[in-house]
């Protein structure tokens, strides 16, 4: 009878810890120093509270408010027959100046030939007057004294996350407000 045959074991060498290995305490604590240093460099920054702005309370919005109107909003009003300033006037129990911005009527403009009744709702005199939805988040944190009228569940998120700044949006045909302070929107 001949010799068996042995296979070769392979990785047969015992495991050894690399010394810059994550298990091992020395590195552990070194890893949280590190962490702490660069928490303690990080630059803090709270953006300033503008002294209108009591709490959570706006004291720049009073009547006649200023309404900043978004492209979607002009169009669902149509789609709805809402008629704009006499509903935001039923809606905020006020005067109301409707504010279209040149970025609004830009996108009007973009969306072609579908939206020109919008366009030249838009366009209306009455109404003092690229992309819309920045342009009105950064009016609006600039100042405050706006409410913002918009349909675009994304730019509500944006606008909600900036303290003291009332939507106006569309339900059950009719417009609505949110977060504006003693008043009540008819729902």
């Amino acid at each position: 009878m001949g010799k068996a045959k042995r296979t070769r074991k392979f990785a047969a060498v015992k495991r050894l810890l690399s010394p810059k290995d994550a298990r091992l305490k020395e590195n552990q604590l070194k890893q949280k120093r590190k962490e702490e240093d660069e928490k303690a460099k990080a630059v803090r920054r709270v953006p300033q509270i503008p002294s209108s702005m009591f709490l959570s309370h706006n004291a720049e919005l009073v009547p006649p408010y200023r309404v900043l109107i978004d492209t979607n909003f002009i169009n669902f009003s149509l789609q709805n027959k809402l008629e704009l300033i006499s509903g935001m006037m039923d809606c905020l129990f006020a005067k109301c100046i409707p504010c279209v911005t040149d970025c609004v009527i830009a996108e009007l403009e973009k969306l072609g030939h579908r939206y020109r009744v919008a366009l030249r709702v838009a366009r209306d005199p009455r109404h003092p007057g690229t992309y819309a939805d920045d342009c009105l988040v950064q009016r609006v944190t600039a100042h405050k004294c706006y409410i913002v009228a918009t349909c675009d569940r994304e730019l509500r998120r944006r606008i909600r996350q900036i303290p003291g700044v009332p939507l106006m949006y569309i339900v059950a045909r009719r417009y609505a407000i949110e977060r504006l302070p003693d008043q009540g929107a008819p729902v």
